[in-house]
Parts: structure tokens; C-alpha cells; sequence
């Protein structure tokens, strides 16, 4: 599929309705949203909006569509589930398709994890994750153990539980004062060498029987794509059963082959104790997320709990986990965890060949599909920009170049200003090359405004 060079070359048209009633997620106000793009189908790895114009869908919708837009197998799943049962909870009763994919899970899960709770996002699944936690070491015989570490600048959702976790100061600045006992600790990228440390010195400052779990994504998504130390998760392993302390793998964003493997934490050889997901179990054509704990955990809960006191609605929804066990099944059939394998190597040399021409690009940093760009906030002279004029130049220059050269990816500066991409794990050579050169143009022109080229 061609992608259009520029934007609203159908002509300009009026803004559909709603504009005046619909709220955006994250979306500065500042932002006029009627100028907005409007998306209007999909297919593979690009989208359109109502002006016909073409995009790579770089990020996956939002780090979630894995096996790619416009999916009619997916739809003609959803619709035979509907016409069979199209909802009945788990709440004191199953469904066939709920007890299909928890099977699956078990069978894909890496190590002992076996029992998976369903809701309906990340942010839930976070959520559950806290309080499996919390009834968990009550039911074993330490009630003491509630608090939470987690890593600085981290994104872990936007319910109060999962917003507690989050480690973004301007995140949670709105709704404080949060949830009591949450510490944050260095990521790997403001410390490579003591951030394990750090967690465990977090622990013995709790003191140890007052800390229930460490939570972490593989790979750190909020500060741009943050790969660990080869080490880390060992040692952060090691220092947790040391201290009997639970260590839970956010993997929202990671699973589902976005790091090439189906929960991500296998690419460092490491068994967590619970393992959250969302997002690419169905590839976001319906609602689903969910926890995956041990047999330790099950078994605990199981023998001294009366239950487990937490539910959704929607949580294991009939229509999604019939979508998400054929999205599992497109994975499996068409190989997309090895495609990432075998073309990850290629996105990454592609990046760094791209970087080497670029003197404003600081670091090329990633793992699967799931990779960042980050620049120096500065001319060429080293003054630093900020304010008005960091927005003119970053979320301006470079975000408006990326959308004209035909390419929807993310622009984030929670820590130091980076480019994400996160493409559909069906993405070949041609469309990581194309997301390459539409980056290297977008660079070239920041480089010309802030006089680092002629």
C-alpha cells in the first residue's frame, strides 16, 4: 500500500460530529481536535483517515494490534460467539471460551505460571495484581506485607491502584494524594549498574515483612523503550526470594510477541511470580487483560482464602476470549513471534545505519518491535531549548513531519524526548524500512531548524 505524502490533499472538510462532545485520552486541550486526524479503517500495517490519506501505523494502535488491521477472521469469530453467547460473567459460573483460553494461557505461560484471572485492560490487570498480592501474603500468614515498589517513570495504568504504581510525577499530580504504600525506585536507565540494588535496598528500608511484591515491565515503556542490564531481572529475582517478597512482570506491552516471545520476561530467562497482560492478546479488536499467577500462589489462595475478593463485569467476556484464542491462533499460524525474531536485528541495524547521519539522535535503544529514538534536547551550539520552544521544534517539527511523511508513531518526553515504534508483528523489511526513512527525513528537517546542518 502506498502511503500519501501529505496531509488533507483530498481537500479539506468540514469536522464530522462529536467533536464538540467527545473526550480525548491524553490529548493536551491546548490541541485543536478538530484538525485532528480521523481514522477510518485499517489494514495490515496502515490505517486511513476520513481524508483518504495513508499512515504505517508505527505503534500498533497503541502497542496492541499484533497481527495487523482489518483481520475479518477476528470479526467472523466475534459474531459467531455473539449469535452462541454473546455474555455471561465468571462470577460463580463459566463458558466454554473462558476455560479454552485460560488453558491456552497455561500452555504459553513461561515456567509454573498456570491460573489466569480475566478483566477487561491493563489498567485492571494491574490492579488485580495489587490485591492478589496483598490477599495472597494474608492468607499466608503475613498480613504485614502490603507495599509496592515499582521504578521511577514508569507507566503502570490510570486506576488509582495502577496509578500508584506509576512512577510519573505530572501522571499522578492531578488526583493525589494516592494509595499509601508505593515506593519507587532508579530504572535501569538512570542507574544500569545499582538499579537492582536499589530494589533491594527499597525492601530492607520497608522493612522486608512490610513489602509485598516488586513490579516491573521487561522492558520499561515510559522513559522510551528501556532495556535492563543482562543481569537485572536475575538479581532482582535473586534479591525477592531472598526477602519473600513477590516479583510481578508487567507485560501490557510486552506480551503477546512484541518482544518476540509470548510474555516477554523469556528473553531474560527469568519466571516471575504473576505476569500481568492486555492490549495485543486480542490485538485490540475487543476489550481483554488479565493476571497469570504460580501454583504457589494458587495453591496459598486456594487452601486459606475464602475467594479471592475482586471481579469484573467483563472479565473473561465470552466475544473477547473467543477473539483473543483465534488471535493466539493467527500468532501460532503464521509465525509472528519468530517474524519478530528474525527481523529485529534488521529494524535495529536500520535504526543505528539511519542514527550515524544524524548528530541530534543520543541513543538507539530496543529489543522485538519495540524500539526508541532519542535526541538531544538542544542546538547545535548546546544551547538547551525549553519551554515554547522545546514544544515548537519537538512537538512540532518532528511530530508534524512524521504525520506528513505518512507515519503515526509516539513522541513522548515523560523522561528525555524519544521517538517509539511499535509496529504490528506482521510488519516485513519494507514497512520497517519505510518507518526508517520517514524518521530520517522528520530528523533532517530538526537538524536544519536548530542549524546542526546547512
Amino acid at each position: 500500500m502506498d502511503v500519501m505524502r501529505g496531509l488533507g490533499e483530498h481537500g479539506d472538510s468540514a469536522p464530522l460530529a462529536g467533536v464538540e462532545n467527545l473526550m480525548l485520552h491524553f490529548t493536551p486541550y491546548a490541541e485543536d481536535w478538530s484538525k485532528l486526524p480521523v481514522i477510518v479503517s485499517g489494514e495490515g500495517c496502515y490505517v486511513t483517515d476520513d481524508k483518504g490519506n495513508s499512515y504505517i501505523d508505527g505503534l500498533a494502535g497503541l502497542f496492541t494490534t499484533q497481527v495487523g488491521h482489518g483481520r475479518t477472521e477476528l470479526g467472523e469469530v466475534a459474531a459467531r460467539q455473539m449469535k452462541e453467547l454473546g455474555f455471561f460473567p465468571n462470577w460463580s459460573f463459566q463458558h466454554p471460551r473462558s476455560l479454552e483460553l485460560a488453558a491456552k494461557i497455561s500452555e504459553i505461560a513461561p515456567g509454573d505460571l498456570d491460573s489466569t484471572f480475566f478483566v477487561s485492560t491493563g489498567s485492571e490487570a494491574v490492579e488485580t495484581v495489587i490485591k492478589l498480592a496483598r490477599q495472597y501474603h494474608k492468607a499466608n500468614g503475613e498480613a504485614t506485607r502490603y507495599k509496592i515498589i515499582s521504578r521511577q517513570i514508569a507507566y503502570h495504568g490510570t486506576t488509582m491502584g495502577a496509578l500508584s504504581v506509576t512512577g510519573l510525577p505530572t501522571f499522578r499530580a492531578p488526583f493525589e494524594p494516592l494509595l499509601q504504600g508505593f515506593m519507587h525506585v532508579h530504572n535501569t536507565q538512570q542507574d544500569p549498574e545499582g538499579a537492582a540494588d536499589a530494589i533491594e535496598e527499597a525492601i530492607e528500608f520497608g522493612p522486608p515483612e512490610t513489602v509485598a511484591a516488586v513490579i516491573l515491565e521487561p522492558v520499561q515503556n515510559a522513559g522510551g523503550c528501556l532495556v535492563p542490564p543482562p543481569d537485572y531481572w536475575r538479581r532482582v529475582r535473586e534479591i525477592c526470594d531472598r526477602h519473600g517478597v513477590l516479583l510481578v512482570s508487567d507485560a501490557v506491552i510486552c506480551a503477546f510477541g512484541r518482544l518476540g516471545e509470548w510474555f516477554g520476561i523469556e528473553r531474560f530467562d527469568v519466571v516471575p511470580d504473576m505476569t500481568s497482560f492486555a492490549k495485543g492478546v486480542t490485538s485490540g479488536y475487543l476489550p481483554m487483560g488479565g493476571v497469570v499467577i504460580n501454583d504457589k500462589m494458587g495453591q496459598v489462595l486456594k487452601a486459606n482464602a475464602p475467594m479471592f475478593m475482586h471481579g469484573s463485569t467483563f472479565g473473561g467476556h465470552p466475544v473477547s476470549s473467543a477473539v483473543a484464542l483465534e488471535n493466539i491462533r493467527i500468532i501460532e499460524r503464521e509465525k509472528l513471534l519468530e517474524n519478530v525474531r528474525n527481523l529485529e536485528g534488521y529494524f535495529e541495524g536500520e535504526l543505528r545505519r539511519m542514527a550515524k547521519e544524524h548528530p541530534i539522535v543520543k541513543e538507539i535503544r530496543g529489543m522485538g518491535f519495540f524500539w526508541a529514538v532519542e535526541v538531544k534536547p538542544e542546538r547545535a551550539d548546546g544551547t538547551p531549548l525549553e519551554g515554547d520552544e522545546y514544544q515548537r521544534y519537538f512537538k512540532g517539527v518532528v511530530s508534524r513531519k512524521l504525520l506528513e511523511g505518512g507515519l503515526i508513531c509516539r513522541f513522548d518526553d515523560k523522561d528525555e524526548p524519544v521517538i517509539q515504534y511499535s509496529p504490528a508483528l506482521v510488519a516485513d523489511k519494507e514497512v520497517l524500512g519505510r518507518i526508517v526513512e520517514i524518521t530520517d527525513e522528520a530528523l533532517t528537517e530538526l537538524e536544519r531548524e536548530l542549524g546542526y546542518r546547512s
